[in-house]
């Protein structure tokens, strides 16, 4: 195996774990967006049970 072959294999493993780690970055991303909008979601609605809580209790 010559110099060159050794350093073009090494090259593309070095560019295999780039994209690798870029495509689990963007999955690990996607995922926190998703669990992002989650929370937002829940919190509104417990701004919302929290509103309706409030109306209750000045009709009493």
């Amino acid at each position: 195996m010559s110099t060159s072959s050794v350093s073009k294999n090494e090259t593309q493993s070095i560019w295999a774990t780039k994209l690798n780690k870029c495509y689990y970055q963007a999955e690990q991303l996607t995922k926190f967006m998703h669990l992002q909008a989650e929370v937002d979601c829940l919190l509104q609605q417990l701004q919302n049970m929290k509103t309706q809580r409030a109306i209750m209790d000045k009709e009493e």
